[in-house]
């Protein structure tokens, strides 16, 4: 999968994935490999949903999150997308092993299984 690495120093987040880009906060990140896998994980996901339908789960998970945990921070990295990409982000190996729709098992786990 070829992608290309934006340093954004105003971005909102430390990093973010927007195909085909990683964007990313500062240069020096661009020598990080497991946050660059962690935004690989993420393109991956976005490119087997056919990228907008992505962004449109990703949200309603987020919101749903929010209803639950009424914590930013606890609805963030209970979204499915995130759960698989912090679960893998150290397996730099993990894309070429991964199967489809794998972030799919985070999201029907319970949410007695979920962090928080």
């Amino acid at each position: 999968m070829r992608y290309w690495l934006l340093i954004l120093p105003k971005l909102p987040a430390n990093a973010m994935a927007i195909f085909p880009f990683i964007l990313l906060k500062k240069a020096s990140q661009q020598k990080d490999v497991v946050l660059i896998n962690h935004e690989k994980i993420h393109l991956q996901q976005q490119l087997e949903l056919l990228i907008l339908p992505f962004y449109v789960l990703y949200l309603l998970n987020y919101f749903i999150n929010l209803v639950i945990y009424k914590n930013h921070y606890k609805a963030y990295f209970n979204i499915s997308f995130e759960r698989e990409a912090y679960s893998f982000e150290g397996d730099l190996n993990y894309l070429t092993k991964r199967k489809l729709y794998h972030w799919a098992k985070f999201f029907v786990k319970s949410s007695g299984d979920r962090l928080g």
